[in-house]
C-alpha cells in the first residue's frame, strides 16, 4: 500500500479539480485547518464552511471513504504526530465536555481496545512471537510516555526469556552503549507512539544497521518505526488532552507476554515454581492475617 496516496490531504489535492463549488470550500478549509478539522463533527465542519452537514458527508464519500467518521479518523491519524501539547489541549475541548470525564475517558479506552481486537494482524502477531522465541538476545526500548510500556514488558519477559535487556533512555548516547553488542540473531522491540521520539527512531535504525531484527509496536504504517521493522504490531494509542492513553497498547503487550509464555509452558512452570520458593523464603509478599 502506498501511504502517501492514501493520505487524506493528498486525496484532496489530487481530486480538487473534480469537486463542486461547495466541496472545494470544504477542501480548502481542511487543507488550511487540518489540525482543527480532524476533531470537528460533520455538523460543525458544515457550520465552519457555511454548508449543510449532508454536503460534508457527501464530500467524505467523494474522497472514497465509507463515512465521514472514517475520513475524520484518517485525518486524525495523519496529524496525531504533528500536534503540540497546546494544540492537543485545544483539540480535546471538542471531544471531552467535562460532564462525565471518567465515563468519557474510559469509554474511549474501551473503544481503542475494541478496535485493536478487530484490527491487530494475527499473522504478524504470531511472527513477532516466533521472532522472540528464536532470538539470541532481546532488547526492549520505549522513550518518554512509552518508557513505562517498555518497563512493563521487560518485567515479564525477563522472567520467561533469557538475555532480555531493557534499554534505558536517560541520555541518548547511553542507548547506543547499551546496544553496542546487538547483532544478527538479536531482536529489538521498539515502542513508540505519536509524537514519535527521534531517540527511539534512531535507536531502531541503529539496531537494523547492526543486522538485528526489529519488532515495532506502534500505531500505523505512517509511523517512522514501521519502515524499519521486521514485524510491526499496530495498535492505536489515544490522545486525551495532553495525556497519551495507552490502554490498547498495554493490552496488546499483555497478549504478547501471554502467548510467549503459552508457547514455553514447561519453562514458565519451572521458573515460577522456583520463584515461589524464593518469594516465600525471603518474604517478598505479605500475608493476610488470619482473623
Amino acid at each position: 500500500m502506498n501511504d502517501v496516496k492514501n493520505d487524506v490531504l493528498h486525496r484532496i489535492r489530487t481530486q480538487m479539480a473534480t469537486f463542486s463549488k461547495g466541496q472545494r470550500q470544504i477542501a480548502d478549509y481542511i487543507l488550511e485547518n487540518y489540525d482543527k478539522a480532524a476533531f470537528l463533527t460533520a455538523s460543525r465542519l458544515g457550520q465552519m464552511t457555511r454548508l449543510s452537514e449532508s454536503t460534508v458527508v457527501r464530500f467524505a464519500a467523494e474522497l472514497g471513504y465509507d463515512s465521514y467518521h472514517e475520513m475524520q479518523r484518517a485525518l486524525q491519524e495523519l496529524i496525531r504526530g504533528r500536534l503540540t501539547s497546546v494544540q492537543r489541549i485545544q483539540a480535546s475541548h471538542e471531544r471531552i465536555n467535562g460532564a462525565d470525564t471518567v465515563g468519557e475517558v474510559m469509554q474511549r479506552d474501551m473503544d481503542t481496545i475494541h478496535a485493536a481486537i478487530e484490527n491487530v494482524d494475527r499473522a504478524e502477531f504470531n511472527r513477532a512471537v516466533d521472532m522472540l522465541l528464536q532470538a539470541r538476545r532481546i532488547y526492549i526500548l520505549g522513550v518518554r510516555s512509552s518508557s513505562f510500556l517498555a518497563g512493563y514488558l521487560n518485567f515479564y519477559l525477563h522472567l520467561i526469556c533469557k538475555n532480555v535487556t531493557l534499554v534505558q533512555s536517560f541520555a541518548a548516547g547511553e542507548i547506543y552503549e547499551q546496544m553496542v553488542h546487538i547483532e544478527p540473531g538479536d531482536v529489538l522491540i521498539g515502542i513508540s507512539f505519536p509524537r514519535y521520539s527521534i531517540t527511539a527512531v534512531n535507536a531502531v535504525h541503529f539496531a537494523r544497521d547492526r543486522g538485528a531484527d526489529v519488532i515495532a509496536i506502534t500505531d500505523s504504517t505512517l509511523s517512522p518505526l514501521y519502515a524499519a521493522s521486521s514485524a510491526a504490531l499496530m495498535v492505536r494509542s489515544d490522545m486525551i488532552s495532553f495525556v497519551d492513553s495507552m490502554a490498547a497498547p498495554l493490552s496488546l503487550l499483555n497478549a504478547l507476554i501471554a502467548e510467549v509464555g503459552r508457547r514455553k509452558p514447561e519453562d514458565v512452570a519451572g521458573i515460577f515454581a522456583d520463584m515461589e520458593q524464593v518469594w516465600n523464603k525471603y518474604g517478598v509478599f505479605g500475608r493476610l492475617e488470619d482473623e
